[in-house]
């Protein structure tokens, strides 16, 4: 294993630079009706406003943007629970770039139809994520693309960490950040946007109970496969991956906690979101506002919940 790069706040600035014009900067919203009694101050980080409907823009951008053109010429392939092949074919058809979007059966349709419509070829192959992972990286090896890792890249978590550096900004009093967890890119960006700032900031992650690959992988000190299951939260599932160099390290070091929540708190807090403050929310989006309703997780005094992503069926909405 590779030794784990030395990042650093520059790096984070430089990625807001080279992403600037892709991507928006997200609202921060007060949610006192999360907030109990009113005892603590909650912001919810709106990255389902973002342009293509999550996070997963920003590191997409920062990766895209910092390949050469010969890389790009060979074209791009990546592996995705969704959103982050929606963005990824949505910067290719800006940008003139072969896309293919390698998805597992677990993958809902109606991501799968905005990811061709965007322009990227899709494939669908495989049980689950490990399975259309392997099938991307061949593509990688027997055709000579270019690879777009989801999650573990220094340029993917770099350009996450621009959600931290914008939540310092409009919460500079910041002692709490929850946030959304599968391969581990968003929280190892958030995560090291808080800790290179100010060590005392708490990182909790969330994740749903069906396949917690970081949650059990942390808890057993090394990467531990998982059995992908359906969820709410499928914007969540799949394994950290064999060949992990980073996300994994990061959240050993950086990382305060990592909590589970079930599928009904799930619901619950899709429900919430949509009656309390008008957003349309995916499970994957929702699991800190579930952790906090269901009291896995006490609040600082000004506590950040990011919201990854809201590309949800209208239908599974209505049903929650």
């Amino acid at each position: 294993m590779d030794p784990l790069p030395e990042f650093t706040l520059s790096d984070l600035h430089d990625a807001r630079k080279r992403i600037a014009g892709l991507v928006v900067k997200t609202p921060i919203l007060p949610s006192n009706l999360l907030s109990a009694r009113g005892e603590h101050n909650l912001f919810l980080k709106l990255e389902n406003l973002q342009t293509t409907g999550s996070f997963k823009l920003r590191g997409a951008s920062n990766k895209i943007m910092s390949l050469t053109d010969e890389e790009k010429d060979r074209g791009i392939v990546t592996v995705s629970s969704g959103n982050h092949g929606r963005a990824v074919s949505y910067l290719a058809g800006k940008l003139g770039i072969r896309a293919i979007v390698c998805v597992s059966r677990f993958v809902p349709e109606h991501k799968i139809e905005v990811i061709q419509k965007l322009g990227a070829e899709v494939k669908v192959v495989g049980k689950d994520y490990d399975e259309a992972d392997a099938h991307a990286r061949n593509l990688v090896r027997e055709e000579g693309m270019t690879w777009i890792d989801p999650f573990d890249d220094p340029y993917v978590i770099a350009g996450q960490g621009t959600i931290g550096l914008e939540i310092l900004e409009d919460v500079p009093e910041i002692d709490t950040v929850i946030v959304p967890t599968s391969g581990g890119g968003l929280i190892s960006g958030v995560a090291l946007a808080m800790k290179l700032t100010n060590p005392g900031i708490m990182v909790i992650g969330v994740t749903m109970e069906q396949g917690p690959a970081m949650y059990l992988s942390l808890e057993a000190g090394r990467l531990v496969p998982v059995v992908e299951q359906e969820s709410l939260a499928d914007a969540l599932a799949g394994g950290l991956g064999e060949e992990n160099q980073y996300t994994f390290r990061i959240c050993q070091e950086y990382v305060d906690e990592i909590v589970l929540v079930s599928e009904t708190a799930i619901a619950r807090a899709m429900a919430f979101a949509f009656n309390e403050h008008h957003v349309a929310v995916e499970g994957g989006g929702v699991v800190g506002i579930a952790a906090l309703q269901e009291g896995k997780i006490e609040p600082g005094s000004n506590t950040a919940v990011v919201i990854s992503g809201g590309n949800v069926d209208p239908e599974v909405l209505l049903q929650v």
